[in-house]
């Protein structure tokens, strides 16, 4: 599935709620803290990393790719 981004770059935290990850921030920020979250094939803990055009972000065995060209 690919999502796109209106800005530089966009926060993992923020990026897994447009994907459509249920729960506050506070759980949010806790399945980051987990390591459940891989931002191009490695596990973040980092709430707030920049995401930027051709990362690919997995959760839950479902892998989203950020794309350049929806980017401005």
């Amino acid at each position: 599935m690919t999502q796109g981004i209106l800005t530089k770059h966009i926060g993992l935290n923020t990026f897994l709620r447009i994907i459509g990850v249920e729960g506050t921030g506070g759980i949010i920020k806790n399945i980051i803290r987990s390591g459940s979250v891989k931002v191009n094939g490695e596990s973040e803990t980092r709430n707030k990393r920049k995401l930027h055009a051709g990362d690919v972000v997995e959760y839950l065995g479902k892998k989203y790719a950020v794309e350049e060209k929806l980017i401005r």
